[in-house]
């Protein structure tokens, strides 16, 4: 198996480019969490004309809902949620400067032609694996609504935060592919 390829955020077009459906890679700066409730009000905010709570461009938003850190720790458990719940915000989102999300499972139709469209990607991160992931994060500072609890904007600083691609802005998708490999005729 290749070596991950190592990346950091914020992400240009780029590094977008070189990228493709099944590349695992090693994530390193800055990762925002985000789930439904603050997708919500990011698109609402958006589509008034005003300005979000971080600036969009380049960044990555991790589908996250982390567990309290322990004494000592700088976050709990910190496994990806599904993603197919932002379907209907990842689009604008893409347009408005983000260059990905990482999650897991597919993601819709118009999240690939908004990946194809805006050059973005969408990383999964391995399910199960919370306390392991929580490891790659180094600090975690709290960006915006906190009265939504582990739903909070929240900034993560990452090092070496494994994923994987699974779709990228050339429309490979590893879902669909994956499954095609190991068809039955």
């Amino acid at each position: 198996m290749p070596e991950p390829k190592k990346i950091t955020t914020p992400l240009t077009d780029q590094v977008v480019e070189s990228l493709n459906a099944g590349d695992n890679v090693l994530i390193t700066g800055e990762l925002y969490s985000a789930r439904d409730a603050a997708h919500k009000r990011m698109v609402e905010m958006l589509d008034r004309g005003e300005k979000l709570p971080f600036d969009l461009k380049g960044q990555l938003i991790y589908y996250v809902g982390p567990s309290p850190a322990r004494p000592g720790k700088v976050i709990g458990s910190a496994g990806p949620t599904t993603s197919g719940r932002m379907n209907k915000y990842a689009p604008r989102i893409l347009q408005a400067g983000s260059k990905g999300m990482i999650g897991k499972g597919e993601m819709g139709a118009a999240v690939s032609e908004a990946l194809k469209k805006y050059k973005g990607v969408y990383f999964a991160a391995v399910g199960g694996a919370a306390a392991l992931i929580a490891k790659s994060i180094i600090a975690n500072d709290l960006v915006a609504w906190e009265e939504l609890g582990a739903e909070a904007i929240r900034k993560f600083k990452v090092k070496d935060f494994p994923a994987i691609v699974v779709q990228d802005c050339h429309g490979g998708n590893l879902y669909v592919e994956g499954v095609k490999k190991y068809q039955r005729a």
